[in-house]
């Protein structure tokens, strides 16, 4: 069995003057340039004040951990957390929003099984295979609802009772 090398102390920073790492350096380095900024921006008393100010707020971000976590992650975090509510109440108006996309789903299916179950006669399939075969340039000569048979509609024929099952077979599909 092959044995891997586990890390461990991950989180520990590199340090690289002294106890001070990468982030602090950086940090109090970004607060002396401000320091320096203000030094050329204001007269003695207000530099001294800023400065001062400054220099504390970057050596508290820079040094401070609370909780094992950097000073800078914990202001992050209590400013997330205070952003969002502490009292969460569930919201019934989504899940009749579902419900209503469910319904209309459904009439959407039954309307489309409607339009499915239309019969044509062969007249109006002759056609249709007319338009297949010409790819379209033959347009038709008649619309939609003249030929359609609903199956459900049930039509009285004054032909003779012999000829309906003629009447049957011409609905059916063409086989060779």
């Amino acid at each position: 069995m092959q044995q891997f090398v586990v890390p461990q102390f991950i989180d520990v920073e590199d340090k690289i003057i002294g106890p001070v790492t990468v982030r602090q350096f950086i940090i109090m380095l970004f607060g002396f340039m401000l320091i320096a900024l203000c030094y050329k921006i204001f007269d003695f008393s207000a530099f001294l004040f800023f400065g001062l100010i400054i220099f504390a707020v970057s050596g508290i971000i820079s040094f401070t951990r609370i909780n094992g976590m950097a000073f800078h992650f914990f202001i992050l975090n209590f400013i997330q957390t205070s952003k969002r509510p502490s009292l969460r109440v569930w919201d019934n108006r989504h899940n009749a929003i579902k419900r209503d996309e469910a319904d209309s789903r459904k009439t959407l299916v039954e309307e489309k099984n409607t339009l499915l179950a239309k019969h044509y006669d062969v007249s109006r399939l002759a056609e249709l295979a007319l338009i297949a075969d010409t790819h379209g340039t033959f347009g038709g000569r008649t619309t939609d609802q003249e030929n359609v048979r609903r199956p459900d509609t049930a039509e009285e024929d004054a032909r003779p009772a012999g000829l309906a099952d003629v009447n049957q077979k011409k609905d059916l599909p063409m086989t060779d």
